[in-house]
């Protein structure tokens, strides 16, 4: 299987010592450079296999979530601590601090136009305004373990994943729909016409209705999207393979990723011909994802930004 591997320096401090694993990952909109959360937080070229500048000074709890804002300038995080906090990328500094939640922050998401952050620490989730830092909805009680918050694609609704999926009015908080299971990772089709929910399986809904178009029976613990929305990848905890799966047929797309250590984390390019994968080991691996629908027996234009 065609594929590069970065081996990342080991992070030994006070509070993370001997901590590699790769936690999370964002792909920065040039796609040369990611963003590589372990036991610090870095930001590495692809190209060279180099970390750029210095680490980012997280020297407050570690964090538990990050998310690219729509202009790809800023990133919010959510940390063991309970804070949210907003970075300058090209700097690595905190620029905003935001306190309210009592225990730690696991999910951040960005509103379409950038202007808020939802946050969610265990069963509360808060709306941050982005100018004045202030709670402007919440906290809001999602319910038992809510593992991911997400807003829709035209702002209007925010979606919980835990145990149930619950999907609210962004603006007054009033609780829409409730959908029973148990619900891990979140992604929606830019159209808004489609939610594609992880955790005990793998299902679309039809946004309209509500609906389940499709179900597989894979209890995973998270999925992305590619940027075509034609492939989406899937994890599973202390596993250490990622599946594709192809979404125009609904299928799993044969090749499996093949690690050397559990993945804990994804990301595609914004071109979506990469994939980078990172591992409990420290490792991060460059997948061509040409040359996997290749070796799959598919077309290419499955990967293609053309539509």
């Amino acid at each position: 299987m065609p594929y590069r591997k970065i081996k990342t320096v080991r992070i030994t401090s006070e509070h993370t010592a001997g901590d590699d694993r790769v936690r999370h990952i964002l792909h920065l909109p040039e796609g040369q450079r990611i963003i590589k959360v372990s036991g610090s937080v870095q930001v590495w070229d692809l190209e060279k296999g180099t970390q750029v500048g210095d680490d980012w000074e997280n020297k407050d709890m570690r964090m538990r979530a990050i998310a690219l804002s729509p202009d790809g300038k800023t990133v919010a995080s959510g940390s063991e601590d309970g804070a949210v906090r907003l970075w300058d990328v090209d700097t690595g500094k905190v620029i905003k601090t935001w306190t309210g939640h009592t225990q730690e922050v696991k999910s951040v998401c960005w509103s379409p136009d950038g202007g808020r952050v939802v946050s969610r620490s265990f069963k509360e989730i808060r709306v941050w305004d982005l100018e004045s830092g202030e709670t402007i909805l919440g906290p809001i009680d999602a319910g038992i373990n809510v593992s991911a918050v997400c807003y829709s694609p035209d702002g209007k609704m925010i979606t919980t994943g835990g145990v149930d999926l619950k999907i609210w009015d962004a603006n007054s908080g009033e609780l829409l729909k409730t959908l029973k299971g148990f619900f891990t990772c979140l992604a929606w089709t830019s159209d808004g016409k489609i939610l594609i929910t992880g955790g005990s399986k793998i299902t679309r809904f039809d946004t309209a209705t509500w609906t389940v178009l499709n179900v597989h029976e894979n209890f995973v613990d998270t999925i992305l999207l590619s940027p075509n929305e034609r492939i989406l990848a899937s994890t599973k905890h202390l596993v250490e393979t990622v599946q594709l799966w192809n979404l125009e047929t609904n299928q799993p797309i044969a090749t499996l990723l093949y690690h050397e250590n559990p993945v804990n984390c994804t990301t595609f390019s914004a071109d979506g011909k990469f994939l980078v994968t990172g591992c409990d080991d420290g490792d991060i691996y460059i997948w061509d994802i040409f040359a996997v629908i290749k070796e799959a027996g598919l077309p290419s234009n499955i990967v293609s930004l053309d539509m």
